[in-house]
């Protein structure tokens, strides 16, 4: 008998766990990134969301946690999404830096390029990058069939055949300072009518 689209979906979704678990696994044991005792920053969310949210560096509070979008960052970005209408249960969000170094020039370019493992697994719709550095790091990345991205704030972009991307002012800049975090919302805010756009699975 053949399988259902759901026990296909299931399939996929399990596998994508697999991967993502075996992913934590090397990130954790890596010892490329001069980060001493410091455990890496992992990346958390949906294994298969839609909207993948990519960002240069942990804050303190995403350190001492060991999740990326942990603390300040987190709340205000759960209450963004909220406001949009888009479920966080569709959302995954990651570092291009995992290891807390001194300096993210420290970090190792195999650590940084393991965003691309994370893209393969995740294959979401969207990419939220934010802040030039962590578009500069993606446009680096050797991601199969990419196009540069265009530091254009609130643009949606094509990134591959399959995945848009989305620049947004640095989240880490914009939650002290009123004009940042206006200029940060007025980006971030294109997500939502790109989410509602989305034909239904």
């Amino acid at each position: 008998m053949p399988a259902t689209d759901d026990e296909i979906r299931e399939k996929y979704l399990e596998r994508a766990i697999r991967e993502l678990n075996t992913l934590t696994r090397e990130i954790q044991d890596c010892s490329d990134c001069p980060r001493g005792s410091l455990m890496p920053v992992l990346g958390s969310g949906h294994p298969q969301a839609d909207v993948f949210l990519l960002k240069l560096a942990p804050t303190a509070a995403e350190i001492e946690e060991g999740v990326a979008f942990y603390g300040r960052v987190g709340t205000a970005l759960m209450k963004s999404l909220e406001r949009l209408r888009i479920d966080p249960l569709v959302v995954y969000g990651t570092l291009c830096v995992k290891c807390p170094v001194s300096d993210t020039a420290l970090a190792d370019p195999g650590c940084m390029a393991r965003v691309v493992q994370e893209l393969a697994i995740v294959q979401p719709k969207i990419v939220v990058v934010m802040g030039e550095e962590a578009l500069a790091v993606l446009n680096d990345l050797d991601v199969p069939l990419a196009r540069p991205v265009i530091a254009e704030p609130g643009r949606v972009q094509e990134l591959t055949p399959s995945i848009d991307a989305l620049y947004t002012p640095d989240i880490d800049h914009a939650l002290d300072e009123e004009g940042a975090k206006r200029a940060f919302w007025s980006a971030f805010r294109v997500l939502g009518d790109w989410y509602a756009d989305l034909p239904p699975y």
